[in-house]
Order: C-alpha cells, then structure tokens, then sequence
C-alpha cells in the first residue's frame, strides 16, 4: 500500500465560515480538532459535528494542535506547505471557541481526575477542564475525542462522551 502525504484541508473550512453554526456547545479535545486542519480518516465526522457543536476547550489545547501538526511534519506526513495550511484553520477555528482557562480549582479537580481514572497528567487537565465548563454537572454534556481512553474517563465522568 502506498503512502500518501497528508495534506491540509481547505474546502471544508471555507464551508464553514460561511455557515451559522447552530447547537450546543462540546468540549473538543485536541484529538477532534486536529481532523478539522489535517485530512484524517476522521476528517468528515470532525466537520460534520463543527456543524453541529460550538467548540469549547481547554486553555493548552492550542499547543496540542500545534505539537500533533509538528509530529505529523516529522514523521514525514505533512509537507511543510500543508504544515502552514493547516495552522491557518487551527487559528481560524480559535476565532470561534471558548476557552477554560487555568486556575487554583481546576488544577485540584484535575488532581482528582488523576486519581480517579487511567489518564496522564494532559488528560486529567482535558477533563478537569470539562468538567469546570460544565460546573461538575457532566450530565447531558458532550466531549468529543479521538483518544478512546479520555472517551472512556469522560464516560465515567457522566459526559456523553463520542468518539470523532
């Protein structure tokens, strides 16, 4: 099978500005926005739920995006052209979002998270983060994520939890 360079999207995006995006806020991990910059296999899911779903997320995703299109640049993935493409969606997309930002009571919720569920210390923050914007009321609250075991916690946390 041959390997293909990734490249960055570009239509889907224009689509989008030009769109009024109804529904309720979801808290986006990294993992579901990076599809939105970079044609993935996700890629179509990611786009069809930015329709749907406002973005809310955590104050360091912004540099997760960044470090997952680096990665994808060094592993010989994306060309340094579609690099620059695709960190022009990403700004484009922070345009629109809203951001938990850190704090004294998000740092010991995430303690907790930590301590409760199989994550790493980015995705106890990720969660905690969630779970602030949501005032610990998870309940009827959607997380989207392409990482099955952040799916998992957030399941647990009582989030409708979906995978991109």
């Amino acid at each position: 099978m041959a390997r293909r360079e990734g490249r960055a999207i570009e239509e889907p995006v224009a689509q989008v500005s030009k769109s009024t995006r109804p529904g309720a806020p979801a808290f986006w991990d990294a993992s579901a926005l990076v599809p939105l910059c970079v044609l993935q296999d996700t890629t179509a899911r990611a786009t069809a739920l930015y329709h749907t779903n406002e973005i809310v997320i955590w104050w360091a995703t912004p540099v997760e995006i960044q470090g997952a299109l680096a990665r994808l640049v060094r592993m010989g993935q994306l060309s340094a052209d579609s690099w620059r493409k695709a960190r022009k969606v990403s700004e484009f997309l922070s345009f629109s979002w809203s951001e938990i930002q850190p704090s004294s009571g998000l740092r010991a919720r995430a303690m907790d998270v930590v301590e409760r569920y199989d994550l790493r210390a980015a995705d106890a923050l990720q969660l905690a983060a969630a779970l602030e914007w949501c005032e610990g009321v998870a309940q009827g609250r959607t997380f989207l994520t392409a990482d099955e075991r952040l799916r998992d916690a957030a399941l647990l946390a009582g989030f409708d939890a979906r995978a991109i």
